[in-house]
């Protein structure tokens, strides 16, 4: 007998109840009717409402697969985003339980700080520039509700795009201090460089990276509004992080940001 497919909602509820329960689930791209960019959305969409219905309180974006090597390993054709909840946070310094993400890596971002609304149809880079009130450096740290990291576009973007948690550093500067393009990254672990980068890492230009997001986001019916915090993709590798681990981002221009972790998966 074939096994019936998985509904949107029902997609939803397995990976709500894998963030609740800690246990990673078994891809979704073969167990999901109609298995697309567009019913992996849903599926994201469907527990973003649930969330905020529950009292969670979304602050922001993050932009995912900002590279054409990530793409390829996917199956995009451009990058993908996820929502930013402000019980994701975490300041410069701060301690993480590692329990609260599954499978943790970390990765160096720019974070944006909208000072405008980008709501606006044909949104322009100019548009984007106006609207951005600070950078800082940033710590994402991704997660996989699917279990060994088993993930194609439609694992990646239904699970929020594999988001997790995100740390902001404490240094905001405005664009004109710093080269977002050219602007170096080196992340360390442990007091060892585990990762280097730079801007142009992120689709050629963080700032055009923001650019997609914010039209997409006009596209959907959830535009980027003053507040926000945009995570703007990652400018170099991913690293696995767990307990005992000290990690440190630095960003040319930017400055520092650093968190620790403890506990056990």
């Amino acid at each position: 007998m074939t096994e019936q497919l998985l509904s949107v909602e029902q997609a939803a509820e397995l990976l709500r109840t894998a963030v609740e329960t800690g246990k990673p689930i078994a891809p979704l791209r073969d167990r999901v009717a109609n298995a697309d960019a567009a019913t992996a959305y849903a599926i994201q969409e469907a527990n973003t409402r649930h969330w905020i219905a529950a009292g969670r309180r979304l602050v922001g974006r993050k932009i995912g697969a900002t590279s054409k090597a990530v793409q390829s390993m996917l199956g995009l054709e451009q990058p993908d985003y996820g929502m930013l909840f402000a019980d994701m946070a975490f300041g410069d310094g701060e301690t993480i339980p590692v329990s609260r993400v599954s499978q943790p890596k970390v990765e160096g971002e720019i974070a944006f700080y909208l000072g405008d609304d980008l709501d606006s149809d044909h949104l322009t880079l100019a548009d984007v520039m106006h609207s951005i009130e600070y950078a800082v450096a940033a710590i994402e740290v991704v997660g996989s509700r699917i279990a060994d990291w088993n993930i194609k576009i439609v694992d990646t973007v239904a699970d929020n795009a594999s988001s997790g948690l995100y740390v902001l550093g404490s240094q905001p500067r405005p664009l004109s201090a710093f080269d977002p393009v050219l602007c170096g990254m080196v992340m360390s672990c442990r007091g060892e460089p585990v990762a280097t980068g730079a801007g142009v890492a992120c689709l050629g230009n963080p700032l055009v990276a923001t650019l997609w997001l914010a039209r997409k986001m006009v596209e959907v019916g959830r535009p980027l509004k003053k507040g926000d915090t945009i995570m703007s993709g990652a400018l170099g590798p991913l690293t696995p992080v767990k307990g005992g681990d000290v990690v440190e981002l630095r960003i040319s221009g930017l400055g520092a940001v650093r968190c620790r972790f403890e506990g056990e998966a």
